[in-house]
């Protein structure tokens, strides 16, 4: 079998380093990927959103299966031109069509999914700039802190936590009024919920499903949660509180009513969903939906997966995941993200990365790199994320930091604390 990862970052690294293990698999390509996964298959230089010129490569590679990485393609259609092209139709894509997307596409799509399916959450109501004094009324309704997210896609940055109401309303007022451009077009203001947060994961055609192992990223740049919200600075897998009462209440709760929802509209789906979950003295809420993996939970979850991931992508992909199984292993896995200095804001790009090749005892998954004149060199916020797997938590971070110690580049940067609340 001939497969696509469509995507550049830390998760289709991830991704291809499973896949690659399959004795499925014939060759693997990625597009456009990066330094790293020029070790596991071959780069072709699109770009996921140019969907004529991967249909040429897919034509030209003979390609089987498309695994779709980042959700800005699955938002824009890809599975819909793929199914609605008689020379593509033939090849399987992991990710939903466009109206499944919209579970992540919108997050007022997604929260009113959610009560028409009586699926846990926090209360909430969507503004524009029309309604504003109404969002306005609705946030003096709710107790500080407060959630205000754009309804759309805006590259992880479109979600904010105001301490007061002033600065809710000054806010709500600057996102209507286009701070995220069309993405905050419509706001959504949500209660806060009080708890912990995890990542639960899962494979679907549309009817049945495997859960994947669940994680723990850490979004917030600096020790303790603090500072502004990032892509990720870590994860941690498994989640010491998600055990199997928890996990229970997850599937008959969450996963199950998702599914059966999304088939009762109507909506087929094929690939990952993610719930973004929190544990509210121990009863799961979702926070969000997203139609992909997430990253850099992926960086931790797929060490964790024993057998042929490969043939469990083929049977979503052909509608025959009933009866079947996901091997979990016991050991925990810890991933660290090393940062561009000033990330998430302003950063420079182009530094000269060393020591990599000294790592030993972890995986490093090249999120933000770039190969200049056989140099490898910065190119993104987040750069490398090192991954290790041991016995304990303890262990597999202490890996981990040592690697981290070891690569070096002007401004590096990483949180020394993934996992200090578990």
């Amino acid at each position: 079998m001939n497969v696509l990862i469509v995507g550049s970052g830390g998760r289709e690294h991830a991704l291809g380093w499973k896949i690659r293990q399959s004795p499925l698999l014939r060759q693997l390509f990625f597009a456009p990927g990066n330094p790293g996964t020029t070790l596991l298959g071959v780069n072709l230089d699109v770009q996921p959103g140019d969907f004529e010129a991967i249909r040429r490569e897919v034509l030209e590679n003979e390609i089987d299966m498309v695994v779709v990485g980042p959700e800005v393609p699955l938002v824009e259609g890809i599975h819909d031109y793929f199914s609605s092209d008689i020379d593509l139709q033939h090849v399987r894509v992991i990710g939903p069509k466009k109206s499944g997307a919209r579970l992540e596409g919108s997050k007022d799509f997604a929260k009113a999914f959610m009560f028409r399916h009586k699926i846990p959450t926090a209360r909430y109501a969507s503004f524009t700039s029309e309604t504003l004094i109404e969002g306005y009324r609705f946030l003096e309704s709710l107790a500080p802190p407060f959630v205000l997210k754009a309804d759309g896609l805006a590259a992880g940055k479109g979600v904010l936590i105001p301490e007061t109401l002033y600065e809710a309303k000054h806010q709500l007022a600057e996102m209507v009024g286009g701070k995220f451009g069309q993405a905050g077009h419509t706001v959504v203001i949500e209660e806060f919920l009080r708890g912990i947060e995890l990542s639960v994961f899962v494979l679907t055609d549309g009817k049945n499903y495997v859960v994947l192992p669940e994680a723990k990223d850490y979004k917030r740049v600096g020790e303790g949660n603090t500072g502004p919200n990032t892509g990720g600075m870590g994860a941690v897998s498994p989640v010491p509180f998600a055990g199997a009462a928890f996990m229970q209440k997850v599937e008959e709760r969450i996963i199950q009513p998702t599914i059966a929802g999304l088939a009762s509209e109507g909506i087929e789906y094929t690939g990952f969903i993610f719930f973004g979950l929190i544990n509210c003295e121990g009863d799961p809420y979702v926070i969000e939906y997203n139609v992909r993996m997430g990253d850099p939970e992926t960086e931790v979850v797929m060490p964790r997966i024993g057998g042929d991931f490969l043939e469990l992508l083929d049977a979503a992909s052909t509608g025959r995941l009933e009866d079947r199984q996901i091997e979990t292993l016991d050991h925990v896995a810890t991933t660290v993200m090393l940062v561009s200095g000033g990330y998430p804001g302003a950063f420079e790009k182009g530094r000269l990365i060393t020591g990599y090749d000294q790592v030993r005892e972890s995986l490093l998954f090249h999120a933000g790199t770039r190969l200049e004149f056989g140099k490898l060199k910065t190119a993104g916020g987040r750069v490398i994320a090192v991954t290790a797997t041991a016995k304990t938590m303890q262990e597999a971070l202490a890996s981990c930091y040592e690697d981290a110690r070891q690569i070096e580049y002007e401004g590096k940067r990483f949180r020394t604390d993934i996992g200090f609340d578990l």
